[in-house]
Order: structure tokens, then sequence, then C-alpha cells
């Protein structure tokens, strides 16, 4: 039953002479959950016994939609250009129209809605700004010689923390509820201050990844004996690549002077990367975001159950999830050259 086939019963029902909560009974008898409220029904029993016979609701006052002209929209949109934070209801007193119509201009007639500002660890500067753009440039140009040995030959590394217990996301924590009902409730949790700090060397596959435990140091000596193991990986891995100078792409590629000849030997190739730029990184917009989907509510006994886990969901991956986020970065980089940055 619709809402006025309802009030038409409540009306049979005071004509009869029955008082509210008796005919709130009468309803559960008949309807069961379908019932309306005890307020609904108390309402409408005792606007029908002031005399009312109509059950339609009372036409509702409000401005014509007269009020959306084109010098309205224009009034509107200044006033947005001038203050993108303005609200809806400061725009509707200051122009002297309702809420809906100017609902109704931002979202239909200018095709307008409001977002909430991204959070970034920091804002670029013009210089950063020039220094992606410039650095962005570069790899392109070297990524559209060859894209198929561009691809073949870039292995990029990043690092990112393992927790033996990390807190579960927004999306794990959806529940499918009763129409009506209230979102679910969770209490408030951290991570664990249990973990290890994974580096990760990857390419068409993860080549091989190296963990360290919470409080020891990391040095540029580190980082040296990372690309030794690196060279052995890739002798092991990829044999056709051994005396080929590979593109080394990532955070442990900032080498100071009397590093450089080393690499060098090691036959690698720097390809520079911009620095605060996740965006750019294919280990921060491809790689990393899923592992932690998927570590998201689990629980480790110790480091070493944490790195299995880890170890087996890496394995799981396909080739071409490896390789869609290497050839991505084409389009991140043009992206950044158009001034999206």
């Amino acid at each position: 039953m619709d809402k006025i086939q309802y009030r038409a019963v409540i009306k049979f029902f005071v004509k009869k002479g029955l008082t509210p909560k008796e005919i709130h009974s009468k309803f559960i008898n008949v309807y069961g959950d379908s019932t309306p409220s005890f307020s609904t029904i108390n309402k409408w029993a005792a606007v029908f016994k002031r005399g009312r016979t109509s059950l339609e609701d009372n036409p509702r006052e409000g401005r014509p939609k007269s009020a959306t002209t084109p010098g309205i929209i224009e009034q509107v949109h200044d006033m947005i250009l001038d203050d993108r934070r303005m609200k809806v209801r400061e725009i509707a007193e200051t122009i002297g129209i309702s809420k809906e119509r100017v609902g109704y201009i931002l979202h239909e007639e200018l095709d307008m809605k409001k977002l909430c500002a991204r959070w970034l660890p920091l804002l670029l500067t013009a210089d950063q700004k020039g220094t992606r753009m410039k650095i962005s440039e570069k790899c392109l140009e070297r990524f559209n010689e060859n894209k198929t040995d561009f691809v073949r030959r870039f292995i990029t590394m990043d690092k990112t923390w393992i927790h033996n217990y990390t807190t579960e996301s927004k999306q794990h924590s959806k529940q499918w509820t009763e129409a009506g009902c209230s979102a679910p409730k969770k209490t408030s949790s951290v991570s664990s201050t249990g973990k290890v700090m994974a580096s990760v060397f990857w390419d068409a596959e993860v080549i091989f990844i190296n963990y360290l435990e919470k409080g020891k140091t990391i040095t540029g000596e580190y980082y040296y004996n990372l690309l030794i193991r690196l060279e052995e990986k890739i002798r092991e891995k990829r044999p056709g690549l051994q005396k080929k100078n590979n593109l080394l792409s990532g955070h442990c590629t900032r080498p100071q002077k009397w590093e450089m000849g080393k690499l060098r030997d090691l036959h690698y190739e720097l390809l520079e990367y911009p620095p605060y730029s996740p965006d750019l990184a294919p280990s921060d917009f491809c790689l990393f975001p899923k592992l932690k989907l998927f570590l998201a509510g689990q629980s480790f006994s110790s480091n070493q159950e944490a790195i299995v886990a880890v170890e087996g969901y890496f394995a799981d991956l396909t080739k071409n999830h490896y390789r869609d986020g290497i050839m991505e970065l084409e389009h991140r980089w043009n992206k950044c050259l158009q001034g999206h940055c």
C-alpha cells in the first residue's frame, strides 16, 4: 500500500472512533513490519479529527522554477568562481532563491560538483613541478625509442613496511545490512609495532625481496649490497640481460659519487625519478596498494609468517599485472607533461 491508501484506512478508523493506539495495533495485525510508525498514525488521526478530508500532502511553498534564468545562472557561476568553498545556503540567501534551485543550477546547468581536496604530504613548488616535467620528458623519450626493449630492461625498486598486524581498510569493513539499519560500527585500531621492511625489486615479475628488521640502519653500503644481490638474481633469472645496461628506477637510486663507478660496473643505467612523485613510481600506484589490501585485517604471529604471506601474494600475481604497471608510466608521464601535475 502507498501512503494515500494508509491515510484512507486511518481516516476510516478515526470515523469509527478508534484511538491512535488501537489503529496502530490493527495495522500491526494486518501489515506487520510494513506498518507506518505510531507517530505517523497519531499525526494523521489528529488532523482527521480536526475535520481534514484530503488525503494528499499540503502544497509546499517555494519560488517558481522561473528563478532559473540566464542572469541568475551567471550570478551563481560568478559567486562560485570567487569562492569555490561557498555553501549552497550562502548562495541561496545572497541571491534570494531556494537551496533546491541553487543545487539545480550548480549540478544541471553548470555541471559542477563539490569535491573534497585530495590530501598530499606537501604541495610541490614551481621548481619541483618543473623538475617533474623535465624528468618525465626524458623518461618518455627513452620509452618511445623502443617500448619493447624498455619494458624488458626496466627494473624498479621500492620499500614498504610489512606489519605483523595491518588494520583493515574501509573496503574490508563493508557489511550487508537490512534496509533502514544504521551503518555497522567498529573500534579504532592501529597496525602492530612488530614489522619488517621489504625492499622489492621487480620487472615482469618480482626478482627478489630483501627484508630488513625493524631498528636496522639503512646505509649506502646496504643499498650497494642489494645491487650485488640483484645482479646475482638477474644472472639466475635473466641470463640474456646480464651484460646489458639495465634501467634501474626507484628510491634506492640516489647514489653518492663514489658509488657511481660501482653501479656502472654492475651494468646499471639509472633512470631519474622525480622527488615527491608517488604517482610516477610503479610500486606506489601498481604494486603496494593491492598488497596492503591483501594484508589488511590479517594477523601474523611473527615476521617470518608475514614474509611467507607476502611471498605467496607476489607469486600469485600474473606477469600481465607487473607489465601493465610499467606500461602505465607512458600515460602518467604524458599526463605530467600536459600540466596535470
